[in-house]
């Protein structure tokens, strides 16, 4: 009787044993890299969804080191992503109708993240108090290569100018030196997105923006991968959208607390030369218009799940890529989104109120 207890409590100690080298195994299984390519040097507050999946460890308890490198354009982070150098890059929506009509590459949308922002920005208290009164001024825009060129032209034709005789349009970079321009006369106007105009205001100026209301209704900023990791690895997809998803609802909840995590994790990326008010009333503006490009998007693409991106959207603005010539040629919109069957549903899969509340707790 005592060798059979002792046999049995023997044989329950091994497989105890067993089940704990098991889970222990699979605890300590090594995190699959994943890198995700934008295209901007610049990787401050205004990348929420990037930068917090890591800082609040969504994208580690699914399993994922995620990577993100900062490259000089859209087109760069494509390039990248095309060859395999990452999988997954964060791309302008232009290009990726450019990349599927033109350059015949599967790249597909993920998940759309903002809409069309720019704006034609103007000093308040200057002389220019309508479009049409640009005709025979200078323009300035980050550089003549940018995206936002085609919409600066069709804003004006829009309005009685001729983009190609009554403007100049001069390249003055971003920052300062766009700043100066407009504040000593240079160029009469600026032709940026609206984070780098909030970071104009930032700086003390004073500013009257005009805009085509009907950009709102057009995808812009979208997180893309290339259809063969689509087919090969689903899950990793939809791992990666659900971690951005997450932290987009987290910011949205608490912005002040991601701009905390932000310094916290990024201290290079915190404004300098000034004060730490000064300095959190800066990125809280900058957040803030961050989120309302976001919130556009969310509406944009049904109000009900973060990230979607509906095929509508991204044919409006392949619409318009086809009047300003940007394109050679019209792709199927739903051939340019990822097709995983309940894939938005999936990646919205997450415990929303308990996401909100640790924000709102901030307890980091």
């Amino acid at each position: 009787m005592f060798n059979s207890k002792f046999s049995k409590l023997r044989k329950f100690a091994f497989a105890t044993a067993c089940v704990a080298v098991l889970m222990h195994a699979a605890s300590a299984a090594p995190l699959k890299k994943v890198s995700i390519a934008v295209g901007s040097q610049v990787l401050n507050v205004t990348y929420p969804w990037l930068l917090m999946p890591k800082v609040l460890g969504y994208w580690q308890s699914m399993g994922y080191d995620v990577d993100i490198v900062g490259l000089s354009g859209s087109t760069q982070a494509l390039q990248q992503m095309a060859a395999g150098g990452v999988q997954f890059a964060q791309l302008n929506s232009t290009d990726l109708i450019r990349a599927n009509s033109d350059r015949k590459l599967s790249v597909r949308a993920v998940m759309n993240t903002g809409v069309i922002d720019w704006g034609l920005a103007v000093l308040a208290n200057g002389p220019i108090k309508s479009v049409a009164q640009l005709k025979g001024k200078r323009i300035g825009i980050v550089s003549l290569a940018t995206g936002g060129l085609p919409l600066m032209q069709s804003l004006l034709a829009e309005n009685g100018l001729d983009p190609q005789h009554d403007v100049e349009v001069i390249a003055t970079g971003a920052g300062a030196p766009a700043l100066d321009a407009l504040k000593s006369g240079r160029v009469q106007a600026l032709m940026f997105w609206q984070t780098a105009i909030t970071g104009f205001e930032n700086s003390g100026a004073s500013l009257h923006v005009f805009r085509d209301p009907s950009w709102q209704k057009l995808p812009d900023f979208t997180l893309t991968t290339m259809a063969t990791t689509v087919k090969t690895a689903p899950e990793t997809v939809i791992a990666i959208a659900k971690g951005a998803a997450m932290a987009i609802e987290f910011t949205n909840a608490n912005p002040e607390c991601v701009r905390k995590l932000q310094w916290k994790h990024f201290p290079s990326t915190k404004p300098t030369g000034v004060d730490e008010a000064t300095a959190a009333r800066w990125d809280d503006a900058l957040l803030k218009s961050q989120l309302a490009s976001m919130n556009s998007a969310f509406v944009m693409n049904g109000a009900k799940y973060i990230g979607a991106t509906d095929p509508a959207g991204i044919d409006r603005m392949q619409q318009f890529m086809v009047r300003q010539k940007l394109v050679g040629s019209v792709v199927t919109p739903t051939d340019m989104v990822v097709d995983i069957p309940n894939f938005v549903a999936r990646v919205n899969d997450f415990d929303h109120e308990a996401i909100k509340a640790a924000a709102r707790k901030c307890a980091f």
